[in-house]
């Protein structure tokens, strides 16, 4: 059972994150064979204040 677990900041609409899971999917059984079913995605979304990038919060950025 591949499993994929990307974590991403909050801010994309439900249709990228369906588009995003189902390229994803697709990658991965034409690199692997799996059945689709047998692919589970799961998406992490972290707030803009809870992830930071050269010691700023991405929430502090312009």
């Amino acid at each position: 059972m591949p499993l994929v677990h990307i974590e991403l900041i909050e801010g994309r609409s439900q249709e990228q994150l369906k588009n995003l899971v189902a390229d994803v999917t697709k990658a991965v059984i034409a690199n692997t064979g799996a059945p689709a079913e047998h692919v589970h995605v799961v998406l992490s979304e972290m707030q803009k204040n809870r992830y930071a990038v050269g010691g700023t919060l991405k929430s502090d950025e312009q």
